[in-house]
C-alpha cells in the first residue's frame, strides 16, 4: 500500500504542469492558438518532486526536435520520472512521449513503466483525418500485447505530456478553457484557468523574486499520473514560459514541484521580478 501512494504522489509531477478556472468554460477544440510564445527544440528543465519535506524524485523534460510531416510541423517531446534511490517503498523510472503538434495537440503518445518484473508500455495513435484512436497496452519484453483497440477522435486531444506545452504556450492570458483529455484509456476535459497578472516566486535555484503568470483547474477524474481536484502552477512571465513551481492535489494529499536547473540555447534565466 505505502509503495502504491509514493508512485501515485511521484507520477502526479508531469501532470500538474502540463494542465496547471471563475469565467463560464469554453471547448478548446480545433481553434487556433494565439502566443507569443514559442516551444524551443533542444529545451531541457528539471523538477524536483516534494511530498510534504520529502523529496521523492525528479522529472526532466526535453523537446527532441521538430519534424515536418505531410507540410506540417510537430515536436517530439519526452518526460522522465525517477524516483531517488534510498527512498522507502518506492522504486520508480517511467518514460513518456509525445509527438505535439504546431497548434498544440497530440499527434502520439507512448508511456514506458519499468517495473521490478518486467516494462511495460502504453501507446496512443491519434488519426484526425479518419477520425480514429488506436490504444496499444502490452510487455515490452518478452513482447506481448495486451490491448489492441480503436475508438473515436470527436475532439483534437491532449495527452499527459502534450497540455504540458498548450498550458505553457497560453500562459499569460485571461480565459478560461475546458480542453479535451485522452486519459488513461478515457475521454476526459481538464478545466485550465489563465491569468495575465505577475506573480513574485521563490525557488533554490535562483537568489531573487521571480517574475511569473499564474494558472489553476480542476479535474473530476483520476488521471495517470495520479491528480485529482484542485491544482495550480505559475510559469515564468517571458516568452519561454518555463514552468517554475506548483502545488496540486493527488489521491492522499499535496505535493509541489519546483525548478532546480535547466539548459536551453538561448541563455534563458528566470526573469526577475520589478516592483
Amino acid at each position: 500500500m505505502k509503495k502504491t501512494i509514493s508512485i501515485v504522489v511521484l507520477l502526479s509531477s508531469v501532470y500538474i504542469f502540463a494542465v496547471t478556472f471563475i469565467k463560464p468554460f469554453e471547448y478548446q477544440i480545433n481553434a487556433t492558438i494565439v502566443s507569443d510564445k514559442n516551444i524551443l527544440v533542444g529545451e531541457e528543465i528539471n523538477y524536483v518532486v516534494k511530498y510534504s519535506f520529502i523529496s521523492l524524485g525528479e522529472v526532466r523534460i526535453r523537446v527532441i526536435n521538430q519534424k515536418e510531416r505531410n507540410g506540417k510541423f510537430y515536436y517530439n517531446t519526452i518526460a522522465y520520472i525517477n524516483s531517488y534511490s534510498g527512498i522507502p517503498f518506492v522504486s520508480l523510472h517511467s518514460t513518456y512521449e509525445s509527438k505535439v503538434s504546431e497548434n498544440l495537440y497530440s499527434l502520439f503518445f507512448r508511456g514506458i513503466d519499468k517495473k521490478k518484473e518486467f516494462t511495460v508500455y502504453t501507446e496512443y495513435y491519434f488519426d484526425y483525418t479518419n477520425n480514429k484512436l488506436r490504444v496499444l497496452k502490452g510487455k515490452v519484453s518478452p513482447p506481448e500485447v495486451w490491448t489492441d483497440s480503436t475508438t473515436t477522435t470527436e475532439f483534437k486531444y491532449q495527452d499527459g505530456l502534450s497540455i504540458f506545452y498548450y498550458a505553457r504556450m497560453n500562459s499569460g492570458q485571461d480565459k478560461s478553457v475546458s480542453v479535451p483529455c485522452f486519459v488513461s484509456e478515457d475521454k476526459v476535459f481538464t478545466e485550465i484557468n489563465f491569468y495575465k497578472g505577475t506573480h513574485n516566486i521563490s525557488i533554490n535555484a535562483v537568489d531573487y523574486q521571480i517574475s511569473a503568470t499564474r494558472l489553476d483547474g480542476r479535474t473530476d477524474f483520476i488521471s495517470i499520473f495520479g491528480l485529482t481536484g484542485y491544482f495550480e502552477g505559475w510559469f515564468s512571465d517571458d516568452n519561454a514560459a518555463v514552468p517554475i513551481v506548483a502545488n496540486m492535489k493527488v489521491i492522499i494529499g499535496n505535493i509541489r514541484l519546483e525548478l532546480i536547473s535547466w539548459k536551453r540555447s538561448d541563455g534563458w534565466r528566470p526573469p526577475k521580478y520589478m516592483n
